[in-house]
C-alpha cells in the first residue's frame, strides 16, 4: 500500500451523466493537470450505453438494439453502463503515488473486494481477466483504464441495482461470463448512496490516502467537456 497523502484527493459525486460528455471531460482533465493537481475520483451513473474498448471486437456486440455503442480509448472489450451501476473514474498521478499500472489495477480490484466484504460477499480478482468475480464465478465489477503522461483516467463499473437485461445483448469483455449485481446477493439490498460511500472509503484507503474532500460536481463535466481549446 502506498504512503498516505493528506488532503490531496477530491471525490466528486456527479449523478447520472451522459457517457460521451464524461469521456471528453476526463481527457480534458488529464491533459490540463500538472504535478501539483490533486488526484480525483468521479462517482456517477451513466445513461444506458455500450462502450467498446481498444481491444474490442464487433462480434462481441450481439444485439445492441436501440442502446448506443460508443468507441472508447480505455483498455478492454465491450461493456455496458446504465443506471443502478456505480461508475468510478480514477484520475490519479501514478508517479506521485509511486505505483505502476498493474499496482493500480490491483488496488482498485481490492477496493471492490473490500466493499463487497462489507456485505459479507466473498469475491476476488482474476489476473488474466481484470475485474472482480464472486465465488460462484459471476462477474460483478469491470475495469478499464487508460494511462497518459503517467496519469490514469477511466476506471471501474460496479453492478449494484440495475436492469441486467442489456448484458445479454453483448459478450461482456469477450469472456462469455455471466454477470451479477449486489442487490441479488443480499437479503436486504442497500441503497446506491450507501454503496457509493462504502466504495469511496475503500478506494481512498487502498490508494493510500487517509482522507479526502468532496468537490463540487455540478459543473465539472460541462466546464471541462466544453472548453473551446480542447478537441473532443
Amino acid at each position: 500500500m502506498t504512503e498516505p497523502m493528506q488532503s490531496s484527493l477530491i471525490i466528486r459525486h456527479l449523478g447520472v451523466c451522459e457517457y460521451s460528455r464524461c469521456f471528453a471531460a476526463m481527457k480534458a482533465f488529464n491533459e490540463q493537470r500538472d504535478e501539483t493537481s490533486a488526484d480525483e475520483i468521479w462517482l456517477l451513473e451513466h445513461q444506458p450505453v455500450f462502450t467498446q474498448g481498444q481491444a474490442g471486437k464487433d462480434e462481441y456486440i450481439l444485439n445492441p438494439g436501440d442502446i448506443p455503442v460508443v468507441q472508447s480509448d480505455r483498455g478492454g472489450h465491450v461493456t455496458y453502463h446504465g443506471p443502478g451501476q456505480i461508475t468510478a473514474y480514477i484520475l490519479v498521478d501514478l508517479k506521485r503515488l509511486k505505483i505502476g499500472v498493474r499496482d493500480l489495477v490491483s488496488l482498485i480490484e481490492q477496493a471492490l473486494v473490500d466493499t463487497l466484504a462489507h456485505w459479507n460477499i466473498s469475491a476476488s480478482p482474476r489476473r488474466e481477466a481484470p475485474g472482480v468475480y464472486i465465488d460462484s464465478g459471476e462477474k460483478i465489477a469491470s475495469l478499464g483504464l487508460r494511462i497518459r503522461k503517467g496519469r490514469s483516467y477511466h476506471g471501474l463499473n460496479f453492478n449494484v441495482a440495475m436492469d441486467m437485461t442489456p448484458w445479454s445483448y453483448i459478450n461482456p469483455c469477450g469472456l462469455g461470463v455471466a454477470m451479477t449485481q449486489l442487490q441479488d446477493l443480499v437479503e436486504k439490498p442497500p441503497g446506491m448512496a450507501e454503496v457509493t460511500e462504502q466504495l469511496a472509503q475503500c478506494l481512498t484507503t487502498r490508494l493510500g490516502y487517509n482522507k479526502y474532500c468532496i468537490g463540487s460536481g455540478d459543473t465539472v463535466i460541462t466546464d471541462l467537456a466544453e472548453r473551446e481549446d480542447y478537441e473532443h
